[in-house]
């Protein structure tokens, strides 16, 4: 199938039907071109190519239209290389807080930014990667979705993972409003393996699936200035997140890979336009 037709059809909204005929928003499509030079993985985004890599959509409710609009943007841009797939993100905050500070803690307990990959797109032997405001990470590999009696490998780690974050705005500090963080991340593509799982390499017209996830919850602040997420006055129950996606998913669930927008590799230096209009077939 061309690219074209799936850029076409995430901006126009085209909907699918599932088996249980349920209509369902079409998978968002980013088109990923190749870094002019390397990139430094500083948070800071300034490098020439992150400035002519498109910016993806902004995110929308896990749930698509059934639900608000998220109250923050957040949106996302990608770049690769011969080793690497880059992924910055944008993540507009007026309150930007982190406490989890060890590895492989339990990043999404706190506000954080998670990237979900299945390189061959066939919903199993999928990675998941979260991050917070102070680059502590938390990642997985999963060979099935839960649903199918997966069990997450939490030992797993993506090795040689690059990532910085940078802050406009006051960390952990509520006595003003702050404006938004930057992620940036570059993952090897040799890292996404496991000892039964060979890497996949990506080539021109490669497409794997991607979804990159939000996880924002209201917060209180005690008399020490220090967050919590926040609890019903009633119940003393912490209030559930929010969670914003690029790709909805339809549901509060980012373990259906099947939902999952498209990542399509173009073998061309980012910001080189001279094919752009031509049709690419996606093996």
């Amino acid at each position: 199938m061309h690219y074209i037709y799936f850029m076409l059809a995430a901006m126009a909204g085209i909907t699918t039907i599932t088996a249980q005929g349920q209509t369902r928003p079409a998978p968002q499509s980013y088109m990923c071109n190749r870094a002019g030079k390397a990139i430094s993985i500083d948070g800071k985004l300034n490098e020439r190519s992150w400035k002519k890599a498109a910016w993806t959509s902004s995110f929308v409710d896990i749930e698509g239209d059934k639900k608000p609009l998220p109250l923050q943007e957040t949106r996302v841009k990608m770049l690769w290389d011969d080793q690497y797939l880059y992924i910055a993100a944008q993540i507009d905050e007026e309150h930007i807080w982190a406490y989890q500070d060890r590895k492989d803690q339990i990043v999404y307990l706190e506000n954080d930014f998670e990237v979900f990959i299945d390189p061959d797109g066939d919903t199993e032997n999928y990675y998941e990667l979260e991050i917070n405001a102070i680059n502590n990470t938390f990642d997985l590999f999963l060979p099935k979705t839960y649903r199918k009696g997966g069990k997450a490998q939490l030992k797993w780690n993506i090795q040689g993972l690059k990532s910085a974050v940078s802050v406009n705005g006051t960390l952990n500090d509520a006595r003003d409003k702050d404006k938004r963080w930057f992620v940036e991340i570059a993952i090897p593509f040799e890292s996404l393996s496991t000892e039964h799982v060979k890497p996949v390499i990506p080539a021109d017209g490669s497409e794997w699936r991607i979804n990159f996830s939000r996880v924002n919850w209201q917060h209180d602040v005690d008399q020490q200035g220090h967050y919590s997420r926040k609890r019903n006055a009633e119940t003393g129950k912490v209030i559930p997140e929010y969670n914003w996606v690029w790709s909805p998913q339809g549901i509060i669930n980012m373990h259906y890979p099947e939902y999952w927008g498209k990542l399509l590799f173009r073998d061309e230096e980012v910001g080189n336009r001279s094919n752009a209009d031509k049709p690419r077939q996606v093996q």
